[in-house]
């Protein structure tokens, strides 16, 4: 596929969502092509086979190893999705009566999820609902902050960021 043609697929998509169509100028998001190539990972905590690119997953099972030998469990919760599951996501919450402006805080527009690269993961931790605020409170994400960086992880969405997506502790994204 073009990047033409991505680019208007992801615009009748929005349309189709009513997503703004100042959406990326105004959340300052960038635009994320698919991975091509990607690999599937051990099961999520749901028994999904999630996948990602293969320099990620060989990074997130160093990260999550290393974790293990400091006593701190690491656990996938997501992992790539593709444009499409993006959209599916937002309908089903717009579906349930939840409002496109609130959707948008916990989700980026089809196109603009770093999910879409196969680099990206939520992260949990035993004890802790997953996807939730209060895995800030954990050793896991505490060993994330202090370790996760040298395995290419970053948090993608911290207190205060710029975009409009909320705090997401949970949310990291793999640099290789």
């Amino acid at each position: 596929m073009t990047t033409a043609d991505y680019q208007q697929r992801l615009r009748h998509l929005h349309q189709t969502l009513g997503i703004p169509s100042d959406y990326a100028r105004t959340t300052r998001l960038r635009l994320y092509e698919e991975a091509v190539t990607l690999v599937d990972t051990e099961p999520d905590v749901h028994g999904r086979v999630l996948r990602l690119t293969p320099e990620a997953l060989d990074a997130w099972q160093a990260m999550k190893q290393t974790a293990a030998a400091d006593d701190v469990v690491l656990h996938l919760v997501s992992a790539f999705r593709s444009v499409d599951y993006q959209a599916q996501l937002i309908r089903r919450k717009l579906v349930s009566g939840r409002s496109l402006e609130q959707i948008l805080l916990v989700n980026a527009a089809p196109g603009y999820s770093e999910h879409h690269t196969g680099r990206a993961i939520d992260i949990g931790t035993p004890g802790c609902p997953d996807l939730e605020e209060a895995f800030e409170d954990t050793p896991a994400f505490a060993w994330l902050m202090s370790r996760g960086a040298a395995f290419g992880f970053t948090l993608s969405y911290p207190r205060g960021n710029h975009t409009g997506i909320c705090y997401e502790p949970w949310h990291w994204c793999c640099s290789t």
